[in-house]
């Protein structure tokens, strides 16, 4: 910089311990359709690197993080830039950090004020379009505070409109986020049946099968052996729109037996999010199966359908009684266990149970999701499962582990099943499990 150059303002805090390190540009916006459609924005957030060469960094010195381009700021998780930026501020490898405005950075209090004290600790300063505040001053701390709580209340309050603006079309039965199997989108906004006769045909055989075999497994078993598939349409990416025609999975079929637009019905809030279900790492969990009365709206005859409203409920009312087992073998083929249907998981609230107790050659496995429980098999008769003794530090000798419970092991069948069924039905009875 000559003599002759104004002095940039707030360039006093800048210090030359600040100079000797990197100088750090945040680049993010938060959806693709922004990086997209909004370039100004992110043109904005580059020309940072001019503004660090001007409080006197080199420009080889300058790194640019622009790996949380299309992600939101309003959690640290799957954000590689921020995380990335953490690491380099922890390391001391940065002395200032620049980004338009403190939205970019974050807009969550939590991951803020942890770059906060992280910056406050190895005195890096954070630049925006406003100054240079330095986190080691008390006044200039209390400001990134309000900055970032403001963010934060931001954020909250365009989810807020947005949210509503959604929940006032559903109610119009307006909004559809995702098509069923078996209907298209439709060129005024809606929905309309899948113009292609195989794919409504498949659909219809599947309804008539279920309401002939009355299990769900016995459906999926006939359209696998006789090479039967379910056609549906791509709903994202290079080949939105184009038919598919995937091997039948049970996941789709209880889908389409439990989803009300097959019966005419419009119905939003199905699966609503839940925070205490959500997986680390995976932003799309969480969500849970809502009882009709939660729902956000239902209204009939809004969709064609595909069955009567009758059957729909039918169907229902049968798929609760396969998934509970209740102790009978009903259509399921589950056998009489004490305990099938009455044990649930912690995680995802399904019933429990013990596949194929009571046919001629079980292979009892036990699956164990509510918390302090090993997940384990009873080996199969003649020899034990590859890799199915040893996937827990408690499954050893064929046992399954509880904490506080000791369950029979050994051999398998009936009156093994049997004896495991007992000990878990005196462990819930002694309020162990």
């Amino acid at each position: 910089m000559s003599q002759l150059d104004p002095v940039p303002p707030f360039a006093h805090k800048v210090r030359p311990r600040h100079r000797d390190r990197l100088a750090v540009v945040s680049v993010r916006q938060s959806s693709a359709q922004q990086v997209v459609g909004n370039r100004e924005s992110a043109d904005r957030q580059y020309q940072s690197r001019q503004r660090a060469v001007t409080l006197g960094w080199a420009d080889e010195r300058v790194l640019v993080i622009d790996d949380d381009q299309g992600i939101s700021g309003s959690a640290v998780e799957n954000r590689p830039g921020f995380q990335r930026l953490l690491a380099e501020v922890s390391l001391g490898h940065v002395g200032v950090v620049f980004g338009r405005e403190v939205s970019r950075l974050s807009r969550s209090c939590r991951d803020w004020h942890q770059l906060l004290e992280l910056c406050s600790l190895f005195q890096v300063l954070i630049a925006d379009a406003d100054g240079v505040p330095d986190p080691t001053d008390p006044s200039d701390r209390l400001l990134l505070g309000l900055r970032g709580m403001m963010s934060e209340a931001e954020l909250h309050v365009l989810k807020s409109r947005m949210h509503q603006g959604k929940l006032n079309k559903a109610r119009r039965g307006e909004l559809f986020t995702c098509v069923p199997i078996g209907y298209v989108r439709s060129p005024d906004g809606g929905i309309a049946l899948d113009p292609d006769e195989q794919v409504h045909s498949v659909v219809a055989l599947v309804f008539a099968k279920f309401a002939e075999l009355g299990s769900l497994g016995k459906v999926h078993a006939y359209l696998v052996a006789h090479s039967i598939r379910l056609g549906s349409r791509v709903d994202k990416g290079p080949g939105q729109g184009r038919l598919v025609w995937p091997r039948p999975r049970r996941s789709a079929f209880y889908e389409m037996l439990h989803h009300p637009f097959y019966a005419g019905a419009y119905a939003y809030g199905r699966c609503p999010f839940d925070p205490t279900r959500r997986a680390a790492g995976k932003p799309k969990s969480g969500r849970r199966n809502a009882p009709p009365e939660e729902w956000v709206c239902l209204l009939r005859d809004k969709v064609p359908g595909s069955i009567t409203w009758e059957q729909y409920q039918e169907n229902g009312r049968r798929l609760t009684a396969n998934d509970l087992g209740g102790g009978s073998t009903g259509t399921t083929g589950r056998a009489s266990t004490l305990l099938n249907g009455l044990v649930r998981c912690g995680r995802c609230g399904r019933a429990m149970g013990a596949p194929r107790a009571g046919v001629s050659r079980p292979a009892v496995r036990v699956r164990l999701g509510v918390p302090g429980v090993r997940r384990t098999a009873v080996p199969r008769r003649g020899g034990r499962r590859p890799g199915s003794a040893d996937r827990s530090a408690g499954a050893q000798g064929g046992r399954a582990g509880i904490a506080g419970v000791e369950l029979p092991g050994g051999g398998a069948g009936r009156a093994g099943s049997r004896a495991v069924a007992h000990a878990l039905e005196a462990a819930v009875g002694a309020g162990r499990v």
